[in-house]
């Protein structure tokens, strides 16, 4: 199958090797010097979204924000220009639902069709191919994309229409954020109070506070290894996705409200590209326990 790939970060690119070494011909664009090995592994690069979608049957995006997914769609040189009757886009960015909604009916009165499918599993799900998808289509839709999705991921929940897929991946992103300042609240805790966070995490671990977040990114806490898997700022984005959406239903979501604000202190404080377990470095501060290692 031709496949178009728009967007190469740190979950793109491997997402889009697992493609090419499944067989299948991927238009690639916004390659850039870390994702030249795509091309190596015979992915073809494209000057803009339009030539990538003038040679695909599905074209996929993974692109960092709300904004970037219309520029690309319907920018200039965007897939809208090109895009051909009965092709398929498949969004696999974390962006705003109401605005895939008016994506998916722009794509349609073009005669495309669309589905929106976020991620969940930061760079190892994504290395490994065993990335959550949470899917949100017409069912001829979702079934045509599958056996990508089923490269891509282990997990893959056709949630319902339009939309839908987006909505899951807001809530899956409030419960990471909040489990990551809980793991962060309580380490910063054993700390003050005298205990080794390290033996404290290693302890709750054996115990019914244990969780992947305690596992993965209490790890990084104690270890202060902040390389980005899935970078703070992008984190950022999504809570606020949460906070808005909520704003618009009259909703009320105290703590997703608090980690938002956490995270944008985070990011004003410069710690935007590290990954969002650096969340800790905020709780430390506002409580005095900071440390001063080169890391942090």
């Amino acid at each position: 199958m031709n496949i178009g790939f728009i967007g190469l970060g740190v979950m793109g690119r491997p997402m889009a090797r697992h493609l090419i070494d499944a067989g299948h011909k991927l238009f690639l664009h916004r390659v850039k010097p870390s994702s030249r090995s795509l091309l190596d592994a015979g992915g073809v690069a494209c000057d803009n979204a339009a030539e990538v979608a003038a040679q695909s049957d599905i074209t996929i995006l993974m692109v960092p924000d709300t904004p970037d997914v219309e520029d690309v769609l319907f920018g200039e040189n965007g897939v809208a220009d090109t895009l051909q009757a009965g092709a398929l886009v498949v969004d696999m960015s974390s962006i705003s639902p109401v605005a895939t909604k008016a994506f998916a009916a722009r794509v349609g009165a073009l005669g495309g069709n669309y589905v929106d499918a976020p991620v969940s599993g930061g760079e190892v799900g994504a290395k490994a191919g065993t990335l959550t998808i949470m899917v949100g289509g017409e069912e001829a839709d979702v079934t045509r994309a599958m056996p990508l999705f089923e490269i891509m991921g282990k997990t893959i929940t056709h949630v319902g229409g339009v939309g839908d897929g987006q909505i899951t991946k807001v809530a899956n992103q409030i419960i990471v954020g909040l489990n990551i300042q809980a793991v962060a609240e309580a380490l910063t805790f054993a700390k003050v109070a005298g205990a080794d966070p390290a033996k404290v995490r290693n302890a709750l671990m054996g115990g019914f506070a244990d969780s992947t977040i305690l596992k993965v990114h209490g790890e990084r806490m104690v270890a202060r290894t902040f390389d980005p898997g899935f970078r703070l700022r992008l984190h950022q984005k999504d809570m606020d996705l949460a906070v808005s959406a909520a704003r618009g239903l009259n909703l009320a979501l105290p703590n997703a409200s608090t980690v938002a604000q956490l995270m944008n202190a985070a990011v004003g404080h410069g710690d935007g590209d590290k990954d969002h377990s650096a969340l800790i470095k905020v709780l430390e501060r506002l409580s005095g326990a900071h440390t001063h290692s080169n890391q942090d």
